[in-house]
């Protein structure tokens, strides 16, 4: 039989290619999941015994966030990276790395096909899809959801003629968990006009009592919460349920997809929104204001490149060290407050902080130049203008 793996999720699209592939094209079908972040043992065996239902001969789980960290998020924080200044790359930013493992285990396992249930009208196609020729261009791609154009009831009817009578009605909210924030998507994200509702959100106000945090980062990684030191994975999933219960984190993000159209998407991302803005703020103290004005092309360029899908690209490799190089002295301690529906940067110490008195205190008093010296700076700064001006003068 041809060996053929899944980028299998459990959800009616990637069911029906479990299937109809297995059943109908005769394909020996290995089903794959990438675990980036928010699922249980529990769901991953659930999902892992409806892939052998549908006809999967083997299913794999393959728990890769600790990769996802080390490889995009670290950068994400490193680059302060919101896409449209709004968005954490929840999502996307996971698809890249869940390509990748389900590319590699295709050659693993010495597959000659790789299928993923992505439709024609979205960017997770376009993420797969360059993934997977990159780095297995021998490999044939087959999306029958996308070739097929298919419809949601013509799945599910198919499925039904086959056996297969899942509870497949459309949930009114579709919900993504991952590491780094869950996007939110319904009916009011189809639009230019509606909110979602509260209740769409994954998290709901639990904590209506303020409380403050402490996130400690050494070369711009959060290596302690509240002065308890751990992995930067595990400190991320302490500030998401910290944030979580004062439903901090939601907002609706409007940008470009990769193929040209406008979307819109619903998101919940506390622990990501907050460590961005407290590491931004550290950063603020203690690089220089020429670092911070590169840093913020750079950062821009990689998640939108990100986002994309070229990850792979060599020159997100120059941008990582780059990035990895500016965060020498992005070390010390963030304090955070955490409010129903919003957080609060309270300031930082750190003994890079170039907040120093050593100089002066801003708008108070100087103490490494005179009056004079400030006068003659002055001067020479204008130069131009004054030059600009006098050769000018006659113009409206």
């Amino acid at each position: 039989m041809k060996k053929l793996v899944l980028a299998y999720s459990g959800g009616l699209d990637t069911s029906y290619c479990a299937k109809h592939l297995s059943k109908d094209k005769g394909f020996e079908v290995h089903a794959v999941s990438v675990n980036t972040g928010g699922f249980s043992s529990d769901e991953i065996k659930e999902i892992e015994e409806k892939a052998i239902q549908l006809g999967a001969t083997s299913y794999t789980s393959i728990d890769a966030v600790q990769t996802f960290y080390d490889k995009v998020v670290k950068y994400l924080i490193f680059g302060n990276v919101l896409k449209n200044n709004t968005y954490p790359l929840s999502v996307s930013a996971e698809r890249i790395v869940q390509a990748i493992e389900i590319v590699n285990h295709a050659k693993k396992v010495g597959a000659k096909y790789i299928a993923h249930g992505s439709t024609g009208a979205g960017n997770d196609q376009v993420r797969f899809d360059m993934i997977f020729q990159i780095i297995a261009p021998e490999i044939e791609i087959i999306t029958p959801i996308r070739d097929n154009k298919l419809a949601r009831e013509e799945e599910i009817a198919y499925l039904k003629e086959n056996g297969v009578d899942y509870p497949w009605e459309k949930a009114k909210y579709s919900i993504n968990r991952g590491l780094w924030g869950t996007s939110v998507g319904g009916e009011e994200t189809l639009t230019s006009d509606k909110a979602l509702p509260d209740s769409a959100y994954p998290s709901q106000l639990q904590e209506k009592n303020p409380t403050d945090i402490t996130l400690t980062f050494e070369k711009g990684e959060l290596v302690a919460v509240n002065g308890e030191k751990d992995t930067p994975v595990n400190n991320i999933e302490k500030v998401e349920a910290l944030a979580s219960k004062y439903a901090i984190g939601r907002d609706i993000h409007v940008g470009d997809t990769i193929i040209g159209t406008k979307g819109r998407v619903g998101f919940e991302a506390p622990a990501s929104l907050i460590i961005i803005k407290a590491h931004h703020l550290l950063e603020k103290h203690t690089l220089t204001k020429w670092q911070q004005y590169q840093k913020e092309q750079q950062g821009n360029f990689y998640g939108m490149l990100l986002h994309e899908g070229s990850y792979l690209d060599a020159v997100m490799r120059n941008i990582e060290t780059f990035l990895t190089d500016t965060q020498k002295t992005v070390s010390g301690d963030v304090y955070v407050g955490l409010y129903p529906f919003q957080f609060r940067l309270h300031g930082i110490s750190s003994k890079h902080d170039l907040m120093t008195d050593a100089f002066g205190k801003y708008g108070e008093v100087n103490k490494g130049w005179s009056a004079d010296d400030a006068k003659g700076f002055i001067k020479i700064l204008s130069n131009s203008g004054k030059i600009y001006n006098h050769v000018n003068s006659s113009d409206d």
